[in-house]
Order: C-alpha cells, then structure tokens, then sequence
C-alpha cells in the first residue's frame, strides 16, 4: 500500500519541492520508501511522487515513480492486483515482455503499454494509480471498481493536482481552500462528502469504476466510467438452486481470500465476530495449516460490547487471536487525531475503535484483512428492512392522502412530546415519514432513513440554504419490478456508502499507521455473482444474509453467530456526558459558532445544552457538528 501525489502545472511554477512536500506528507502511508520525478515540458512541468509500503518485492526494483524501457509510460500507484501474475504471464506471452522484478506496478505499467485503458478490465484488485505518457503528453488517472483506494483531484487557474489524501493538495501554493457550501451540506446528511464532491470548490474526489484523463497539449479534462456495479444488477437474475448459490459463492471466497493472502509481508484479519469478518476468517483458517492471526476491537459498555463472541469464535476456529477493550480514555488520545488521519469532514464515530484495532494489528503484521461489503452484498443493514416496511405502508396511499397526511404532521409539536415523555429521536423519524411522504422510491426511502440530520434540521441548523449535490442516489434503477426492492438499494449503497463512508474509514485508520488493509468481499467476481441471485436468497422471511448465514453454519456452529446484530457502534452517548464533555463544550461554543458564520449558533447550543442536561437527543447530531469543527479548526480556521 502506499500515497501517489503530483501535478501538472501549466504555470511552471511547481518544482521538485513543491514534489518532495506534496509526496512526504503522505509519509504514513509509505513509510519503506520514496520516489519523486519531474519532466519539463514545452507546456507544463509533470511531477509524480509516491510513498511505498513494502508489500510485494521487497527489494528496490519495486520503487516507483516506474518507468517503461522506452521510457515513454512512468506511473506511481497505489493498491494491490492480485493476479498480477496471470497477467505477467499473458504479457510475457503475447509480447515477450522482459520483467525486471515482482512487483505489480510493473506490470500494470507494461498492460496499459499494451492494452491501454482496456488493460483495466484485466485487474482483479484495489487500486488507483496515474501514468504519465511522455510521447503523447497525457496524464491517465484510474480508480478500482469499488473505490477501495483514493485519488483526489483539483483543477483550477492552470493547475492540476492529484493526490491520494487531500492534506498532500494543501502543500501546493497553487491550492486554494474555498470551502463547498453544498459539501457541507451534504457532510451533515449522510456524515460525508458523496464523490465526486469534496468539501473544497475545485477539488474532486475520482469516483470508482472511474478513468480520468488529462490532455497537456490541451488542457483539456476527460473522464469515463470503465465498470458500473448497476450493469451486475441489470443483468438477468440467475435460475440456479440455493444450494447450487451456496456452494458457487464458496468456490468464489476461497479463491478470492486466497488471492489476497499473498503477501512477502505478515497478514491478519480484522474479526468482529459478526457474519461477514467470521466468513472471511473460518474459510481462511480452514483451508491453512498455519494459525490465522485475528485482531477484535471491544468496549467497557456491555451493549456495545462483541469482544467476547468474537474471542469464541476464533478459539474455536483456532486462532490467533488478540482482543483489546477501547475505554473512553483510549477515544480521548485518539479523536485529537481525527481531522489529521480524516482531512476532509468525516462522522462515522466507528472510525476510533477502527483506528485502534489498526494500531493494536499493525504491532504483529502488515496487512489486515477485513470484512466489509457484506451488508451491502447480502443486505445486512437494518435501513433496508426499515425502507422496505414503510414502503410497504406508504405505497398503498393515494397522493391526496399522502399530502394530508404530511401537513397534519407539520402541526404536531414532536419536539415537545419527545421532551415530556424521554422519546429517543421520535421528532427526527417524524420528518424522515414526512420526507417519505413526498418521494415515490424505495432508494429515496432508504436514503431518507439513514441520512443523519434531516432536511428540516439542516434549514434549521445551518444559516445559508444550498440545493443538495447530486450524487449517485440520484442514479436510481427506476425499474423496481425487474430489478427488486432490495437489489436497488444494494446497487445504490455500492456506489455511494460503501466507498464514501465505510471503505474511506478504513482506508485512512489502516494508513494512519502504516498498515495495508485488503477487502476480500469486494471481489468484482464476488459481486458479478450476487447480483444475480434471487433476492430471498439475501434477504429472505427467516432474515438478512439468509445464503452468507447459510455457508457460515458450515464452518461455526449456529450457536456462537446466532445473536442480534449490533453492527461496529460506538458509545459516545455516554462518553461525551461524562469523560469527553469537554470537547462538545469548547468545540461547539456559543462564540466560535457566531464568529465562524455558517451555523445558527443558537439552535446547535440548545440541541448540545439538551444532550448534556440528559434529555434523550440524538447524540450523533452534536458528533457530526464536532467533526466539522474540529476539522475547520485544523484545516480552515
């Protein structure tokens, strides 16, 4: 794993430093090793840099910027293609290709030579990378399928910058920091910044499944979008038995688990001891001599708590295992951290006991396996059962009902009734029905129900009213009869939560720290092969993961997984009344609200006074606000 950084700057005035900085502020990503080159051109200076986390070839033939023989392709990346072997050998084949090491970005490098952008097609993995093409003066920016690994972009006044964390972009004297009124909207509904948005104007985050390229000669930008997991949902649904599914989908983990266990390095596997991370480490251990080391993560708080189902399991999986208990004081070192390791706002709470259970792995290995995707393949999450119910209501209403029904909701004093009788987050479900009330498909209603602050709350919240982005939600699949309720959702969430909030969170908390993490779910073969399936073979009368359950019951005994799904939560409902009370306090004050001018400083304190007097609001409202603070004071202020 490592962190791409460069430039091509039509104004000239970018050099070697400007190289050397942009790249070395993405020391923790590539602690082993470093690279920069810059090419003088007739019409701009070309500079990539890279930082290396030694993972295959250990030696310095892995050492980028890489160049082709003829000079003519240089690329720095970051990621893993795992059957880069298989194509080596095609290479070798067809071309008679002469490699001087083993590592993956030579061969990435020589398929693009050969292939161009169809070489991407080929690459099983996660991946961005950029090659600069020194005969045709062009820069190539490719991200993988699913948005695994970053790349950021800005481009603006003749300046194009590129790299794989923001905090690189700010180094160039050429950046500038104008905040995205309509990110910052968007950062309070969901707790981040859907791609391509970013909180900055003029900065872009490359979506997955996305290429991007830049004509120096022209100046001119070009994206294209080379994989779409809508296109693996559009495709025809399989005629195939559940026991055919099951055993198909086990052909699929053993193959793709065993792909991203290679490694010159120690790998390990981030154990929830829920179904996903348990699939991923039972077929692992099953099929090795070798004990699997495997990392959980636990809280003080008994609710929260899985640590122990999770011991269990990987006792009887045998294991490796190591377990460690995030106390408040542990969240307390590690949220000053956060703006740095999350440089754009970012309020999955999630990310502390993440970013704590990489530290804790990163002392025994170098690579850390984990299990997401799994919600989002076999629809675990609780939102789409809530979606798919109140569908099911809401849609037998006529229009006129439905409007009746949302302006007598208007007149009901919810805030009250949530005061006198302790109603936890009873006047924010009210305006989620409202909001429901007035769309008509099942991927707005799963929308509607996991936005975190609502559209009401944010007229309240922020002073200056922006239309909202248009993101991939806006990309829905209209035809719900062919397709299914719960596959559109699945297709949505793929494209927009899963790369934006889960696969960002885990990014940045392994790199923090110098660790690799891989997501063997994430598999494209994986996806190709679920899309398909009858929906009841996900989510069926007996519940989420019916066919993931099913294979799991194969390799653990249904009494150690068999429990309510508490998901990765964090407890700072009762942190920050008791041991972090301080932050919301100097973080969320009357004067800096004021001073700052983009929020309605009187309603944020009311809502932080409420939380702290111990009424029941919802917590996760004051943490988004925190987040954004705590980054503007990093990063803007």
């Amino acid at each position: 794993m490592c962190g791409i950084a460069g430039f091509c700057d039509f104004t000239s005035r970018s050099d070697y430093s400007t190289l050397k900085n942009m790249t070395d502020t993405l020391a923790h990503r590539g602690p082993d090793d470093h690279g920069y080159q810059v090419f003088q051109d007739a019409n701009a200076i070309i500079g990539l840099g890279h930082r290396r986390l030694s993972i295959l070839d250990l030696s310095t033939l892995g050492r980028q910027p890489m160049r082709t023989p003829d000079n003519r392709y240089h690329i720095v990346y970051n990621g893993e293609v795992y059957n880069y072997t298989e194509i080596q050998k095609d290479l070798i084949k067809q071309f008679g290709i002469t490699f001087q090491s083993q590592s993956d970005t030579e061969v990435i490098v020589h398929a693009y030579q050969q292939w161009g952008i169809e070489a991407v097609h080929r690459f099983r993995g996660m991946f961005a990378f950029v090659i600069f093409d020194n005969k045709e003066k062009r820069l190539f920016l490719c991200r993988d399928r699913a948005g695994v690994k970053p790349l950021y972009y800005y481009w603006h006044n003749n300046c194009f910058l590129f790299s794989s964390e923001l905090k690189s972009l700010h180094e160039h004297a050429s950046f500038s920091k104008n905040l995205n009124l309509q990110g910052i909207h968007a950062y309070l509904k969901w707790g981040y910044i859907p791609a391509p948005h970013t909180i900055f104007n003029h900065t872009y985050k490359l979506r997955p499944g996305h290429c991007l390229v830049l004509d120096i000669k022209h100046r001119k930008l070009t994206e294209t979008q080379y994989w779409n997991a809508m296109d693996c949902y559009n495709q025809p649904i399989l005629d195939i038995s559940f026991d055919e599914a099951k055993r198909e989908l086990e052909r699929l983990f053993i193959q793709s688990f065993g792909y991203r266990m290679v490694s010159d390095v120690p790998v390990g596997v981030f154990l929830s001891g829920g179904f996903d991370s348990v699939a991923v480490a039972a077929i692992l251990q099953n099929h090795r001599s070798k004990q699997l080391k495997t990392f959980t993560i636990g809280f003080e708080e008994h609710a929260y708590n899985e640590a122990p189902f999770a011991k269990q399991i990987a006792n009887y999986l045998g294991c490796d295992h190591t377990e460690y208990i995030c106390t408040p004081q542990d969240a307390r070192l590690i949220i000053p951290k956060l703006p740095d390791i999350y440089d754009e706002p970012f309020g999955d709470s999630s990310a502390i006991p993440t970013i704590l259970v990489s530290e804790k792995a990163r002392q025994a290995v170098t690579v850390a396996l984990s299990a997401d995707a799994g919600d989002e393949l076999f629809a675990g999450y609780t939102k789409y059962q809530t979606a798919i119910r109140l569908w099911n209501i809401l849609k037998h209403l006529t229009p006129s009902t439905k409007k009746l029904f949302d302006k007598c909701l208007q007149y009901i004093p919810f805030q009250m009734i949530q005061r006198l009788l302790s109603a936890y987050n009873l006047e924010t479900r009210t305006q989620k029905i409202q909001q429901m009330l007035r769309h008509d498909h099942i991927v707005d209603f799963m929308n509607i129900t996991s936005q975190l602050i609502t559209h009401q709350d944010r007229q309240k919240m922020m002073l200056e009213q922006i239309k909202i982005l248009p993101t991939s939600f806006d990309h829905k699949i209209r035809n719900t009869k062919q397709t299914g309720l719960i596959n559109a959702m699945l297709a949505t969430d793929y494209q927009t939560y899963l790369p934006d909030d889960i696969l960002m969170k885990v990014d940045r908390a392994t790199m923090s720290v110098g660790l690799e993490g891989r997501e063997p779910l994430l598999d494209n073969h994986i996806l190709a092969f679920v899309a398909r399936l009858p929906e009841h073979f996900k989510y069926s009368d007996a519940g989420p993961k019916h066919l993931l359950k099913m294979l799991v019951y194969q390799y653990c005994p249904k009494s150690l997984l068999d429990r309510p799904k508490k998901g990765f939560s964090v407890p700072i409902d009762f942190w920050f009344r008791k041991e972090l009370k301080f932050y919301f306090l100097h973080y969320l004050d009357q004067t800096r609200l004021r001073n700052q001018g983009l929020f309605n400083d009187k309603f944020v304190v009311s809502l932080r006074d409420r939380y702290l007097n111990g009424h029941s609001e919802n917590v996760e409202k004051l943490w988004q606000l925190l987040m954004f603070q705590m980054w503007m004071a990093r990063w803007v202020d």
